[in-house]
């Protein structure tokens, strides 16, 4: 089965409801669409912060986080509508801040979900219980295919079975869009370069840096620098006085891709930042809000209309 069974179809405008009851679709300038994002995003904000819980913390926290086991695949027949997936991998060692395959779960892809469905038309699923259809899927679960949107965070520790690395490498070639996040400083750049090498060969398909001019950073946002984003522990920790986490050896963000034979882009890299912090905490702190989620959120749905309709 080739990828892209989930066939997402995305709009680049903004939905209220018309003058007879129905929805009237009203195009946006970039300027236009950035300011209903922060009005929207800052709106949430305030209903999440007087309802004291994050957007998605109806289930309550244990120890101050939610805990929650992944949530694979059922194996059934499901909507054809944009689900959040996230790779599911083994890790050699642990990273100070990180959590391996489970680093800003299940928060950030539930939270990125439902902004994506308000700020866009993207069709995204939900639940029957009204919750964004997110999932974990394994390299080698042959359901990866059904799913073209890719995500996994702290990357840095990651270590690929041969399975894994010609599973995902099939995948990838067929169509699939993998976006990797929040992995900090040369050691654990070196550590995921080397496993996505075994996955797709550098010789043949290179890591190139990608520039703020390229198109995938002035979709539905004119975004003019990607954020370095800290973890809110780092922020809280240093007063919001530094956003690098590694010191010196990550001040400098790095956004870096491999693209096929014909230039679709098929790995985005996101190094010495946490882009899906600014998801996942978007409702616990005014200041992190603003001056993180705001602008993450910006680039992710770029980066989502761009992988969905390249």
């Amino acid at each position: 089965m080739r990828v892209g069974s989930h066939g997402y179809r995305v709009w680049h405008s903004y939905s209220r409801p018309g003058p007879y009851g129905g929805q009237m679709s009203i195009p946006m300038t970039r300027r236009r669409s950035r300011q209903v994002l922060r009005r929207i995003l800052g709106c949430a904000l305030v209903a999440v912060l007087l309802a004291g819980a994050t957007a998605v913390s109806a289930q309550r926290y244990y120890g101050g986080r939610r805990r929650m086991p992944p949530r694979f695949p059922s194996g059934e027949a499901t909507h054809r509508l944009f689900t959040f997936t996230r790779a599911l991998y083994q890790s050699t060692h642990r990273e100070q801040g990180g959590q391996g395959w489970y680093t800003d779960y299940p928060d950030a892809d539930i939270n990125f979900s439902i902004r994506l469905s308000e700020l866009t038309q993207t069709p995204v699923g939900f639940d029957r219980y009204d919750q964004p259809d997110h999932i974990v899927v394994e390299l080698t679960d042959p359901q990866l295919f059904n799913y073209p949107f890719l995500f996994m965070s702290d990357v840095g520790t990651v270590w690929f079975s041969p399975e894994e690395a010609d599973r995902l490498g099939a995948y990838l070639r067929k169509g699939g869009f993998l976006w990797v996040d929040d992995f900090w400083g040369p050691f654990a750049w070196e550590q995921w370069a080397g496993a996505i090498g075994k996955v797709l060969p550098p010789g043949r398909y290179p890591i190139v840096d990608i520039p703020i001019s390229d198109p995938l950073h002035h979709g539905m946002f004119d975004v003019e620098a990607v954020p370095q984003v800290p973890s809110i522990q780092h922020f809280r920790r240093v007063g919001g006085t530094t956003t690098s986490e590694r010191g010196t050896l990550s001040a400098e963000v790095h956004v870096r891709g491999i693209y096929d034979e014909h230039g679709r882009l098929m790995v985005l890299m996101t190094h010495n930042t946490d882009i899906a912090d600014g998801w996942e905490r978007e409702g616990e702190d005014y200041e992190f809000f603003y001056r993180f989620s705001v602008t993450s959120y910006a680039v992710g749905i770029n980066v989502i209309l761009h992988a969905m309709t390249h």
